[in-house]
């Protein structure tokens, strides 16, 4: 699997929401309903309870989703030891796995099985952690996610502080001509999806502001887009 993008070409931002914030108790009919809403990809949040204090959903969970939506499966695996989990997430239907650069020495072991397990490899920064911590590391990934919120909860407010990093990252990328795409997670909505696609953000993942937003979620998807889009250099 490609991503339909690249940094070279005319620039679009993807939307990403994360199921994280969807109805559990309907979940293929939320995925449907977001493919058909516009989405380009799924974000699906992994949480072990020891990387972040909060416990989410497993290979079972991805299996299961899979049949319901054709859409790129981006899992994100907030987890301190991710390292013998790839092969089952690409197993269940995984389209990207993106492990955090604050696992330590197992980051590059964990992108080279990624790529040997045909997925696209990704590497995540919390706030807080320099972009430097991963800028080698890039050179080994296909996708940059930087979090503008603190990872282990849904509904958080975007951090501005995190911006520089988004302008860092496809100020590298870019002079390095790497084909690395940079998602932005966290408290995304209409108001400030502007301020990470000017910066430089790929792909965008809101969750609560999908899902739980005014509007229905197609039109809450095609308003993060639009104002995302008009930021677009």
């Amino acid at each position: 699997m490609h991503f339909a993008l690249h940094p070279f070409m005319q620039r679009k931002v993807l939307i990403a929401p994360s199921i994280l914030s969807a109805d559990f108790s309907k979940i293929g009919d939320e995925l449907r309903a977001i493919e058909a809403g516009g989405a380009d990809w799924v974000h699906i949040d992994v949480m072990d309870g020891h990387f972040v204090p909060n416990v989410t959903i497993g290979p079972v969970a991805v299996k299961g989703m899979r049949p319901h939506s054709k859409l790129v499966f981006d899992v994100h695996l907030m987890m301190s030891n991710p390292l013998p989990y790839l092969k089952p997430f690409a197993d269940a239907g995984a389209d990207c796995i993106t492990v955090h650069a604050e696992c330590g020495d197992c980051v590059a072991d964990c992108l080279t099985e990624i790529r040997r397990l045909g997925k696209n490899a990704g590497v995540s920064i919390n706030p807080g952690t320099p972009f430097e911590a991963v800028g080698e590391s890039l050179r080994h990934a296909d996708l940059l996610l930087v979090m503008t919120v603190k990872p282990g909860f849904a509904g958080q407010k975007f951090m501005e502080s995190e911006v520089h990093k988004i302008a860092e990252a496809r100020k590298f990328i870019d002079s390095e001509m790497l084909p690395a795409v940079i998602v932005v997670d966290g408290g995304i909505t209409a108001e400030n999806a502007g301020i990470a696609a000017g910066a430089g953000a790929d792909v965008l993942v809101a969750g609560s502001a999908v899902f739980c937003g005014n509007g229905s979620v197609s039109e809450n998807i095609a308003a993060i887009r639009k104002e995302a889009m008009r930021h677009v250099h």
